[in-house]
């Protein structure tokens, strides 16, 4: 088994091993996998075999999803949904503000 790539976390080792399994490419994930607490870097190894197999269909990917076109209605930059030209951020502050008004003025009301 060789060093693939090390990722930040399990989520990330697990979409890594399950698209090289999607092509038959075996993986050995190890670090911060398992266990009560699986927090950290996991490294992602292979067969010395599959590679150089496996590191061109990551590079593949990742040059793939570096041309994927971004859907209408989301921010290029940022990649989140945007409401009338507000950032995801801009709409929940608008939302929280409404909603301590909406509480400050019903605890007027009621006393």
């Amino acid at each position: 088994m060789v060093h693939l790539r090390t990722v930040p976390d399990v989520f990330h080792a697990r979409v890594i091993a399950a698209r090289l399994g999607a092509d038959g490419i075996l993986t050995e994930l190890r670090g911060a996998v398992d266990g009560p607490y699986p927090i950290g870097a996991v490294s992602v190894w292979v067969s010395a075999d599959d590679e150089p197999i496996a590191s061109e269909l990551l590079l593949v990917d990742e040059l793939e999803a570096a041309f994927e076109e971004v859907p209408e209605g989301w921010d290029a930059d940022r990649r989140r949904p945007v409401l009338f030209g507000w950032s995801a951020r801009q709409v929940l502050a608008a939302v929280a503000l409404v909603v301590i008004v909406s509480a400050i003025m019903a605890g007027r009301f009621l006393t």
